[in-house]
């Protein structure tokens, strides 16, 4: 390595992070900008705001070797590993994919009842044999993990980054949006649409969250954004957070809030994905801490959300407020019913599924007003 240089710089740009936490050693991207780090009452959602989904360094050079110093820590769900690993990039087409192999391990349980911290590591992830000449480099890192950034070495020099290309496309979501089950960064399906269409994707997908946030609202409305899609619905249902009397002007003041910042961009209200233990039936969703099943209520009273309830909802608002820069879509467009042996929990996309997704928001991408 002829070059060497310690991360941030300027000549590295770092997409689809709203804040950049300082540490002795480097920057570890977040998701939400750093105002919101108090705010943020729940350790889960303080964590997967950490989660590097769709963050990546984007930078232009003549090098056929690249070198990046890092500090990762991997989540560990109930004994079991997230994948996680570095996805590069040439002009917008996936050459390689290494994996994480050192660092902390987190291992935690979804409710967070049992957290332990095995610290590990930092490692060097290595990327050879890129194409000869001048070309636009991004390195997609782990969306399932944390990422602290050190450096970054390369053979050539590091010429000022490109702006991306595509249109700023900023995405909300739950965990279906997160994809914690794709195999690797660049195969969840907002990343997968991102880079079929060439869009700058800044992806709020938070796993267990979507909860119609303010400070969430807040952060799209002062990001840039050529179009911007919202996606809730099911972490609203499962645990019955809301209902229908408090989840309706949360709907609205959630777009309230976007619009104050984008008066005119095209915003796509997407509903919830099929899941057929609430699609007619209210959460809370409960598990058998030793069986792992989920037990459910069968019958909804009146006032409480199901997913049928909710899509009707939501495209009510859209009527309502009669905004011709805001569509609806239905969320069984982009993963059908009749898709349910793609579900291995129900609800949550395998990975063949995730391409399928990626395919179909794609289209919303370039016709937001399907």
């Amino acid at each position: 390595m002829t070059h060497h240089i310690s991360l941030p710089d300027d000549r590295v740009a770092i997409l689809g992070a709203l804040d950049l936490e300082r540490t002795p050693d480097g920057v570890r991207p977040r998701r939400l900008p750093a105002w919101t780090r108090p705010r943020l009452h729940d350790g889960w959602m303080n964590l997967v705001v950490s989660h590097a989904a769709a963050v990546r360094l984007r930078l232009r050079t003549a090098a056929r070797t690249l070198t990046l110093g890092v500090h990762v820590t991997v989540s560990e769900m109930n004994a079991s590993p997230l994948p996680a690993s570095f996805d590069l990039a040439v002009d917008g087409t996936v050459l390689t994919r290494v994996p994480a192999t050192a660092g902390d391990v987190l291992s935690l349980a979804v409710d967070l009842a049992d957290v332990r911290l095995s610290p590990g590591p930092a490692e060097t992830v290595r990327f050879d044999d890129l194409p000869a000449g001048v070309k636009d480099v991004e390195i997609w890192l782990p969306h399932s993990a944390t990422v602290e950034l050190r450096t970054l070495g390369s053979d050539a020099p590091l010429l000022a980054p490109t702006p991306p290309p595509g249109l700023a496309w900023v995405h909300y979501g739950s965990s279906i949006s997160h994809g914690l089950e794709a195999p690797a960064p660049t195969l969840t399906w907002p990343a997968v649409a991102a880079l079929t269409t060439g869009a700058s994707l800044t992806n709020l997908g938070f796993a267990g969250n979507a909860m119609l946030d303010p400070e969430v609202a807040r952060a799209i409305r002062d990001t840039p954004a050529d179009l911007i899609t919202l996606k809730v619905g099911i972490n609203i249902v499962g645990p019955a957070s809301m209902r229908e009397r408090t989840f309706v002007p949360a709907v609205h003041g959630f777009l309230d809030t976007i619009r104050e910042g984008h008066p005119d961009t095209p915003v796509v209200l997407i509903s919830p994905t099929p899941f057929a233990e609430l699609e007619t039936t209210a959460g809370p969703i409960t598990s058998d801490p030793e069986t792992g099943r989920r037990h459910t209520p069968q019958s909804p009273d009146a006032g409480a959300l199901t997913l049928t309830g909710v899509r009707t909802l939501l495209a009510k608002v859209v009527d309502v407020r009669a905004d011709p820069a805001l569509h609806y879509f239905d969320g069984r467009q982009l993963l059908g019913p009749d898709e349910a042996k793609s579900l291995p929990d129900g609800l949550h996309p395998d990975p063949a599924a995730h391409l399928r997704m990626g395919e179909r928001a794609a289209r919303l991408l370039l016709h937001p007003q399907l």
